[in-house]
C-alpha cells in the first residue's frame, strides 16, 4: 500500500491558471471515496481532441529528420504534445527558431564492447542489437514477472547517471493523480477555451499542458512522494556493478522555470536511468510489484535466479486506467511508428523527447502483452536531430519483430506469478515470464 503524504507546497508559477474541470458526478464520487481506494467511473465523458501540430506529424512521417520549434507567447509557457515540442514564453515577439544539436545520433564504434553477456538471453540480446543498429543508445529488456534483465546493450550508457526523462515522467504523474482521486481516465481536463482532454488522449498524444495541470493540482510534495515510491531517485538494480543513481530533486523548479508543472510534463531537473524506468514499467506490467532488477552475469546465475521484491505498489486498480492511454500511444499516438514494424500483439508504451546542451534524448518504454507472458523494453537514444521518442518506438517495433521472427514468444508457456515475499528478500525460484 502506498503511504501518501498530504503536504502541499505553495509554489508560485508563471503559467496561466488552467482549472481542472471535473464533471459533477466524477467530483462527487471522488469526494465520497477514500483516495487510497479511489472509485473509478464507468461513464465516458466526451472531450474535444487537440490535433497534433504539423511539425509533430512531420516527425512521424520523416523519422530521420526532426527539429524543435520555439514559438513565443506573451502570457504562458506551454509544452505541447508530440515528441516534446517546446513553446517558450517571451515578451511580445512571435518567432520561429531551430535548436542546434552537436551530438551525433549514429556511431561506427562497437558500443557493446565491455558488455557482460554470459548470463543474458542470447535471442533477446541479438534482437536488441539488430534493432538498435548504428544508432547511439541502449536497449534494456526485462522479464517483469521477476525483475531479471534479459539483455542490456551498451551497458556503460544503461548504467550511467541517466538523463532527463522527458515525457516518460508522465507515467508517474498519471499514477499519482489517479491514486489521489484527482482524475479518472475519463475525467475531462480543461486546457483553455473549449478544449478538454482525458487521460487516455493525453497519454496517447503526450499532451504537456494536461500534465502541467495535474502537477499543479498535486503539488510538488505529492509528486515527489509518488515518484520516490515508484523508484525514482534510488538504485533500481540489486548488486549491479557500475550502476549509478538518478536524481529526483528535493525542491521544485523555480517559478520562472515552470515550477512543478514543467517537472510533470518534461521531467526537467530530474535525472532518470533506463533501469529506473524499466523497473517502473515492469511494476505496471506485473500488477504492482516493484522488483529489484538483477543482471545475471553467468549461466549458473541465470539458472539459479531468485527474484527480489523492493516493494509492492498499491496500483493494481489503477493499471487499467493507464493502460488504455499507453496502448493508444502505440495505436494512434506518439508511438504509432512502432506499428509500421510490428502489430502481432498489443504493446503499451510511452515516448519522451527533450534535449540538453546540444544533445537530444529519445525515450520509449513499453511492454508487449502476449499469451505467453510479457516483456518490458526500454530504448534510450542520445544524439542530434534524428534522435527522439518516436524513433525509439520505431526501433522497439524492430526489436519485437526480431523476437517474433525467431519464435521467441511461441516457445514459452503461460505461468503463474511468483509468490509474494518480504521486500528485499529473494522470492522462490520459478520459471515465470518469457525469458527462461
Amino acid at each position: 500500500m502506498l503511504t501518501r503524504r498530504l503536504v502541499h507546497c505553495s509554489c508560485s508559477v508563471v503559467l496561466v491558471a488552467l482549472p481542472l474541470v471535473i464533471c459533477a458526478n466524477a467530483k462527487a464520487a471522488a469526494t465520497a471515496t477514500s483516495p487510497t481506494t479511489t472509485g473509478h467511473h464507468s461513464a465516458h465523458h466526451r472531450s474535444a481532441r487537440i490535433q497534433e501540430s504539423a511539425s509533430t506529424q512531420k516527425h512521424i512521417n520523416h523519422l530521420q529528420h526532426s527539429h524543435r520549434v520555439a514559438v513565443a507567447s506573451t502570457s504562458a509557457t506551454h509544452h505541447y504534445s508530440g515528441s516534446a515540442h517546446l513553446r517558450r514564453a517571451s515578451l511580445t515577439v512571435h518567432r520561429r527558431s531551430y535548436e542546434r544539436f552537436y551530438a551525433s545520433s549514429f556511431t561506427d564504434q562497437d558500443i557493446t564492447q565491455g558488455d557482460i553477456t554470459a548470463g543474458e538471453d542470447p535471442v533477446v540480446r541479438q534482437a536488441a542489437i539488430a534493432a538498435l543498429g548504428n544508432m547511439y543508445g541502449t536497449v534494456l529488456a526485462i522479464d517483469p514477472s521477476n525483475g531479471r534483465i534479459l539483455a542490456m546493450v551498451n551497458q556503460k550508457l544503461a548504467l550511467s547517471s541517466g538523463a532527463e526523462p522527458c515525457s516518460t515522467i508522465k507515467v508517474s504523474v498519471a499514477l499519482a493523480a489517479l491514486e489521489e482521486g484527482i482524475i479518472t481516465k475519463d475525467t475531462p481536463v480543461n486546457l483553455g477555451g473549449s478544449y478538454h482532454m482525458n487521460l487516455t488522449e493525453a497519454l496517447a498524444h503526450s499532451n504537456n499542458l494536461y500534465f502541467e495541470t495535474l502537477g499543479r493540482n498535486l503539488g510538488f510534495e505529492r509528486v515527489r512522494h509518488y515518484a520516490n515510491q515508484f523508484g525514482l531517485g534510488e538504485l533500481a538494480g540489486y548488486n549491479i556493478p557500475g550502476e549509478q543513481l538518478g536524481v529526483y530533486p528535493d525542491q521544485p523548479l523555480p517559478a520562472d522555470r515552470g515550477g512543478v508543472g514543467r517537472m510533470c510534463s518534461f521531467g526537467e531537473s530530474v535525472s532518470m536511468t533506463p533501469l529506473q524506468l524499466g523497473a517502473l514499467v515492469s511494476a505496471i506490467a506485473n500488477g504492482g510489484t516493484l522488483y529489484y532488477l538483477q543482471h545475471p552475469t553467468t549461466p549458473d546465475e541465470a539458472l539459479s535466479f531468485q527474484p527480489r521484491i523492493k516493494r509492492t505498489l498499491d496500483i493494481r486498480n489503477l493499471i487499467p486506467e493507464i493502460q488504455d492511454g499507453m496502448q493508444a500511444a502505440v495505436e494512434y499516438g506518439t508511438a504509432r511508428s512502432l506499428k509500421a514494424n510490428f502489430n502481432q500483439f498489443p504493446v503499451m508504451g510511452k515516448t519522451g523527447t527533450c534535449s540538453n546542451n546540444g544533445t537530444r534524448f529519445g525515450w520509449f518504454a513499453s511492454y508487449a502483452d502476449t499469451q505467453y507472458g510479457r516483456i518490458v523494453t526500454v530504448i534510450f537514444l542520445e544524439g542530434g536531430r534524428p534522435t527522439f521518442g518516436p524513433k525509439a518506438a520505431e526501433l522497439t517495433g524492430y526489436f519485437y519483430k526480431n523476437l517474433w521472427d525467431h519464435s521467441y514468444f511461441a516457445q514459452k508457456q503461460p505461468t503463474e506469478q511468483p509468490p509474494s515475499v518480504q521486500a528485499g528478500e529473494a522470492a522462490p525460484a520459478t520459471s515465470t515470464g518469457v525469458n527462461q
